[in-house]
């Protein structure tokens, strides 16, 4: 066997060889894509469950709030909302107020991302966002945001009623 021959055999064998390592590569990145659903999905799930349950409670503290399931392309979640008239000098005058928090869908960045909007008598008076990489996530965090945010809201209420 020449010499040319030799490197042409060791030339294929490289190729073959760095194939095989960018198809453990595309195979690797498609398990980590996979992970990184499954745990964006696991807390969806809990974080949606939370926010239902203090969605309620504010819903119980201030009757006339009607609830509702968020899903879908804004994300999971729930939201609470109203609709007030009021009469004043014999003018007729609607007050529209929601309050909707919602994990947001999975991007391309992979991030846990928590929204959270409240209106009251037509005025958006808070806007809240939080997210941390799914790999580095404190779920304990995003449920203390859920608590802290709905304590806002109902305070604004409150005192914009």
């Amino acid at each position: 066997m020449s010499d040319f021959e030799e490197k042409l055999r060791q030339a294929a064998a490289r190729g073959a060889n760095r194939a095989s390592q960018s198809m453990s590569e595309a195979e690797r990145k498609k398990a980590e894509q996979e992970l990184l659903k499954g745990l964006h999905s696991k807390y969806r799930l809990a974080l949606s469950e939370r926010i239902e349950q203090v969605i309620r409670k504010v819903i119980d503290l201030f009757p006339g709030f009607r609830f509702q399931t968020v899903f879908g392309d804004s994300g999971w979640g729930a939201a609470c909302m109203r609709d007030d008239l009021v009469l004043r000098k014999g003018q007729r005058e609607n007050r529209y107020s929601r309050f909707e928090m919602a994990v947001r869908p999975l991007n391309e960045f992979y991030v846990l991302d928590l929204q959270a909007k409240g209106t009251i008598a037509n005025r958006e008076l808070l806007t809240r966002s939080f997210y941390q990489p799914l790999g580095e996530v404190d779920l304990d965090k995003f449920k203390g945001l859920v608590e802290q945010w709905s304590l806002a809201y109902a305070e604004l209420y409150a005192a914009n009623r």
